[in-house]
């Protein structure tokens, strides 16, 4: 019987899926995920808490292994070493099986824990230049906090969060008779990661958080603003710029409270923001979506709301290429597309998209006919808008994951690529361009717990594993192939050898 070497029900895993792409084996990395405070004066007065990260040379740390991916063995013989074994998520596991766990996928796998739960977070453009692909990388995200209560003192304060992440080097190395890839390394320094961070107090607990669009060739704007939709219903906007000024050199003075509120949800709160070039989108669970503008002069609200669901509002994206088109996802099962000039404020076409709520859309940028949807029944599904008429069919169904889908989004330069995370604690990348032959096998299989097949489809390209209730993700768009995700108890920063 195969043996595994740790406990699958309680140690974090992060597995490739078998799609050809043989990984290779790697010695693990004993420094990776470790970050130092080197704010300690002003970040720990300010967070109320301190941050605990990365792991020990032993891959662990407070009894938590680092993430890693798993593989079943064979019991170790002196004539042979163990054969392995892709393991796949949901397969029962046999009397004194175990798992092992490798890091070979992943070029770079880094984590990281913070005082409380931070369910949404965005990625904050920066100056230090376009397709950086040379370790260590640096990365600059926004964050909002879902603070517990605090025994004796009731619920603690919520808070926005800017964070530097700083040292995020390479975790695996090539092997030594690969001279490219030699050259390449000598190129490359190691560092211990760091996390810096300041924040900003925030009125009720952080619902979604997300940074206003910046061109890619831009600078940094001035000011440089976040949204936040809270629990209490309102919609702040926060400057950030003073708080990345002040992390990257000289201190500026930083305002602790927000730029502009957004009261027209009344009590109503929201999961659904989104920032464009036309404005700020903004939807609540009384099914309203309001825009607001941003003019030299100020921010204007239509008092209007744009009013088609039937129920909750889930999530917005504006559409790519017209600046006067979004669309929404809602419990109702629908996506919506909308167009602002339309005096009805009403959409403009619709389609039953899932048998359940629709909790998260993604619009193609290099393919603006594209999109993506995940549903509470766990499914995938990418929808050709240009087909969006009677009773359209998705070009592509994924029914992988076994909960409900919390976040997807498109790769942000392969227009074949997209990454989901779902309630069952994976993060999911798929490729829309690999095809299976009819004549061909299926690439691998297994069982689930209730003895189910599974069948692995040829489009899964990799499968990382190890948060608990993973919540967003976002590919980097100054980092080639790095995506960053967030859960109920860490952040995750990797790079993987498949994309």
């Amino acid at each position: 019987m195969p043996k595994r070497t740790s406990d699958a029900a309680d140690e974090p895993a992060a597995k490739a899926a078998p799609n050809g792409r043989e990984p290779r084996v790697a010695e693990e990395d004993e420094g990776m995920g470790e970050f130092e405070d080197r704010w300690e004066d002003d970040i720990e007065s300010e967070s109320g808490g301190e941050e605990e990260i990365g792991g020990d040379e032993e891959g662990e740390e407070d009894g938590k292994p680092a993430l890693m991916s798993w593989f079943l063995t064979n019991e170790v013989v002196e004539e042979a070493p163990p054969a392995k074994q892709t393991y796949l998520p949901g397969t029962k596991l046999g009397p004194g099986e175990q798992l092992v766990a490798d890091q070979s996928v992943y070029l770079a796998l880094h984590s990281l824990s913070y005082a409380w739960p931070c369910l949404s977070f965005d990625i904050l453009r920066d100056n230090l230049g376009e397709d950086r692909s040379t370790f260590p990388h640096t990365a600059w995200i926004v964050t909002g906090t879902q603070a517990g209560e605090v025994p004796g003192q009731g619920k603690a304060k919520d808070e926005v969060v800017v964070m530097r992440l700083g040292g995020l080097s390479r975790t695996q190395r090539h092997d030594e008779d690969d001279s490219d890839a030699e050259s390449e390394d000598e190129d490359e320094t190691e560092e211990d990661a760091t996390l810096d961070f300041l924040t900003i107090p925030h009125v009720g607990s952080v619902n979604r958080i997300r940074a206003a669009p910046v061109a890619s060739t831009a600078q940094i704007p001035d000011p440089y603003h976040v949204a936040t939709f809270s629990e209490t219903g309102k919609v702040h906007v926060f400057d950030v710029r003073p708080y990345i000024d002040t992390l990257a050199g000289p201190s500026r003075p930083r305002q602790k409270i927000p730029v502009h509120t957004i009261t027209n949800h009344g009590r109503n709160e929201g999961f659904a923001l989104e920032w464009g070039q036309t404005g700020l989108l903004t939807g609540d669970l009384a099914s309203k979506i309001f825009l607001t503008t941003v003019t030299p002069t100020g921010f204007h609200t239509s008092p209007n709301p744009y009013m088609s669901h039937t129920s909750s509002i889930e999530d917005l994206q504006w559409s790519p290429s017209e600046s006067t088109v979004f669309a929404s996802a809602s419990a109702d099962r629908t996506v919506r597309v909308w167009d602002i000039r339309a005096k009805n404020r009403k959409s403009v076409v619709s389609v039953e998209a899932h048998s359940q709520d629709v909790n998260v859309i993604s619009w193609n940028k290099g393919t603006d006919y594209l999109l993506v949807s995940g549903g509470d029944e766990g499914g995938l599904k990418v929808w050709d808008l240009r087909m969006f008429k009677d009773t359209p069919t998705p070009v592509a169904d994924f029914s992988w994951h076994k909960a409900p889908i919390t976040s997807v989004e498109w790769h942000p330069t392969d227009t074949s690529v997209f990454a989901a995370s779902g309630s069952d604690d994976q993060v999911t990348l798929w490729d829309l361009s690999v095809e299976q032959d009819e004549d061909e096998e299926p690439i691998a299989s297994g069982v689930n717990a209730d003895g189910t097949p599974i069948t692995v489809p040829p489009q899964l390209l990799f499968v990382h594993q190890g948060q608990k209730d993973v919540k967003e993700l976002h590919w980097h768009p100054q980092i080639p192939g790095m995506m960053i995700t967030t859960a109920s108890d860490s952040f995750n920063a990797f790079k993987t050898i498949s994309v």
